[in-house]
């Protein structure tokens, strides 16, 4: 078929009805040819398939008073009410009608459809070549064919529709293709615009995180519902088969949902920000990345723990540096014999000379506690709330305390236990340490 031809092919469907075999062509009722021929086209397709067993046969195409699609439909209709009553049905033939030019594809006496000079002018050939070979495509499709040519034949007539919905979508392709490109270009700039706007408001990055994603996926949202109307989609249709099916998506992606909700309202709570040193139940560390779906932190020992967002949102959070400083306590126990206010003297020298103490507020030096054999008191101070800064300041000044209590030959006792022998030891008798076989 030349490129610049439009094919045409008239389709007859209406309620099938036997011709005795001895009816001459020239008998047929000008009705029965033309009575499917009432409607009129209702779109701007001039080709449409025939189909034999699901396989595209040939093309039809519209007639003034018929749309090629009504017209196809009508000859599937009446090709499968043949093969409904015989997997075999008997040859195709062609009767050609002069007077009224049209030539009328028949099978068991039944009619299919007819051939018009419409169809000859569009095809470029005469009725009659036109007619048998259109005859000649629906016997061979009539008999069953091997697995393997049937298989190769669907995937032409496949590839043969995805090609021509691809040429007939072309442009709307391409202009999606063309919203896609500017969405992409808009969001990233929009994305940008809001990460300087929340620098110079926000001063948090966490929140710089969070307004930036909000720009650039609301971008997107509205790119992408553009670019699906140039394609032809209907959002009404759409957001009824979302709402029919919303219960079974809600029920399906609940965590996942869940995280991404979770997400967004601790990015906007903000109970912790990046390089934050925060205990989330078992586990304790510096806060690496704040994403939708996940919390990335890096415990003091070098390991990576992707906490899911609503575990966080649903744990106790401890946050060790919300504030710069945090305090450290270092329990001290001297003997019951020791002069405390020298005690406190001696511990306050040792802690000024300590440096990474907060000398605001001051360290302070309590009786905490009257133990068994020691006398305790809780030495208290601020450190930067950094967990390595803390962990150093207190491991010198408990090194700090120890050394100069020893210098002041300050005894530091351990725990004494005193065991008390209510019987004389006289009346004890000896044990007895003879082995026994």
């Amino acid at each position: 078929m030349a490129g610049s031809i439009t094919v045409v092919a008239l389709v007859v469907l209406a309620h099938p009805q036997k011709i005795p075999a001895q009816e001459p062509i020239d008998e047929i009722p000008q009705s029965s040819l033309t009575a499917e021929i009432q409607a009129s086209p209702q779109n701007e397709l001039f080709f449409a398939d025939v189909l034999v067993r699901g396989q595209s046969v040939l093309e039809v195409g519209s007639l003034a008073s018929l749309s090629a699609d009504d017209r196809a439909q009508i000859i599937n209709r009446r090709i499968a009410s043949v093969l409904a009553q015989a997997d075999s049905p008997e040859a195709v033939t062609v009767q050609f009608d002069p007077q009224r030019e049209i030539a009328v594809l028949k099978v068991n006496n039944r009619i299919l459809m007819t051939v018009t000079n419409q169809d000859a002018l569009d095809f470029n050939v005469p009725i009659e070549t036109l007619a048998e070979q259109w005859a000649n495509r629906l016997n061979q499709a009539f008999t069953e064919r091997p697995l393997a040519v049937d298989v190769l034949q669907r995937l032409t007539n496949t590839t043969r529709q995805l090609l021509r919905d691809t040429i007939n979508l072309l442009p709307s392709l391409l202009g999606a293709l063309v919203i896609i490109l500017l969405t992409w270009i808009v969001a990233k700039g929009v994305r940008h615009a809001g990460l300087v706007w929340a620098e110079k408001t926000e001063g948090d990055r966490s929140a710089e995180i969070l307004i930036g994603r909000l720009c650039y996926g609301g971008v997107w949202i509205i790119g992408a519902v553009i670019a699906l109307t140039i394609l032809g989609l209907d959002f009404a249709t759409l957001l009824g088969t979302l709402g029919l099916t919303s219960v079974a998506i809600g029920f399906s992606l609940k965590d996942i949902l869940s995280n991404y909700i979770s997400g967004v309202i601790l990015l906007a709570a903000r109970p912790f920000r990046i390089q934050d040193q925060i205990v989330v139940g078992d586990y304790e560390g510096t806060v690496v990345q704040i994403q939708l779906r996940a919390t990335t932190m890096r415990t003091y020992d070098g390991r990576l723990v992707y906490i899911p967002n609503q575990v966080v949102f649903q744990s106790s959070i401890i946050n060790n540096t919300a504030s710069p400083m945090r305090r450290s306590d270092v329990m001290v126990g001297v003997d019951y014999d020791s002069d405390l206010n020298e005690v406190k003297t001696l511990i306050e020298e040792a802690l000024s000379s300590i440096e990474g103490i907060q000398l605001e507020p001051a360290p302070m030096v309590l009786v905490h506690e009257l133990a068994a054999s020691t006398i305790n008191l809780k030495v208290r101070f601020w450190v930067d709330s950094r967990q390595q800064s803390f962990l150093q300041v207190t491991s010198t000044v408990t090194q700090a305390v120890k050394e100069k209590l020893a210098s002041a030959q300050i005894e530091m006792p351990t725990e004494i236990y005193t065991i008390m022998l209510r019987e004389p030891a006289d009346s004890l008798s000896p044990l007895d340490l003879t082995p026994t076989e």
